[in-house]
């Protein structure tokens, strides 16, 4: 009986130690994607299925079908605020990411679900939004199907599908110039102002230069040894065509930086002084 019981016990530490989980490699692995955009940032969460010699769309992936646009959890794409996708505005927040493939064009589509894992599973009325693009072939294979940014700037970039031979590209836009005014409008309220923000944001997107250098003076005021100020304010006067006051500008943010040990805005300040002579 003691014999027994010994291998009983013993089967059950081997059965036991059987049982344990296994970590192997995932298949498709998960890919999240973070990219900085406009006055937040787009997220996308997604599995990366691998081509293996197999035929992609019309076969593996079936044309006309609701696709989850990658391989074992459900893809989500999470916007940080409004957006434009495609033609559709979009309010802030994280949604599902479906596609329906087909030879001549793609249906995009936003969910409301952000579990959907089989065409069985989808339910047209939770879309929050559909666009129709045109599917691109392109002249070299892509192993892994992929998602990228590609084209940003600070209101607007493309979002890129890549598989086998086919490319897909959605344009995504935000309308940050409205933002961006508000929150100066709002600000230059406020006691504490950001002159130099706002100056410098007037001076990079072609606004309004007198009242950026009119900013710039403010900041001058509020930081009298802000040698980057006095940098960007010879900036603005050389833009304005007041080379003069540009050169003499220049040359005090020169001896502020120097005072400062800042060798990088005397490098700066030399670049531009050799543009004004």
């Amino acid at each position: 009986m003691k014999k027994f019981l010994l291998v009983l016990a013993l089967g059950s530490i081997m059965f036991s130690l059987d049982a344990q989980t296994l970590s192997t490699p995932a298949p498709s692995p998960t890919q999240n994607l973070k990219q900085d955009f406009a006055l937040s940032s787009v997220e996308i969460s997604y599995s990366r299925p691998a081509v293996k010699q197999r035929k992609i769309f019309g076969d593996l992936v079936p044309y006309g079908k609701v696709w989850r646009t990658g391989a074992n959890q459900a893809t989500t794409i999470t916007f940080g605020e409004e957006v434009t996708f495609g033609d559709k505005k979009i309010p802030a927040g994280k949604y599902g990411l479906l596609t329906i493939p087909n030879t001549g064009e793609w249906t995009i589509i936003l969910s409301k679900q952000l579990d959907v894992t089989s065409p069985s599973a989808y339910k047209q009325d939770q879309d929050v939004a559909r666009v129709t693009v045109k599917p691109d072939e392109i002249p070299f294979g892509i192993e892994s199907f992929m998602m990228v940014f590609d084209k940003i700037t600070p209101s607007t970039m493309d979002l890129i599908m890549l598989w086998d031979k086919t490319s897909v590209r959605i344009p995504i836009k935000s309308d940050v110039e409205t933002k961006v005014m508000a929150q100066i409008d709002n600000l230059m309220n406020k006691d504490n102002r950001p002159y130099f923000s706002a100056a410098m944001y007037y001076m990079n997107n072609g606004k309004d230069l007198s009242k950026a250098l009119g900013w710039f003076d403010k900041a001058i005021e509020q930081n009298p040894k802000g040698f980057w100020i006095y940098h960007q304010k010879a900036n603005v006067l050389a833009k304005l065509g007041k080379k003069q006051e540009a050169i003499t500008t220049a040359n005090k943010s020169i001896e502020l930086a120097k005072e400062a040990k800042n060798d990088d805005y005397v490098e700066l300040n030399q670049k531009l002084l050799a543009t004004l002579k």
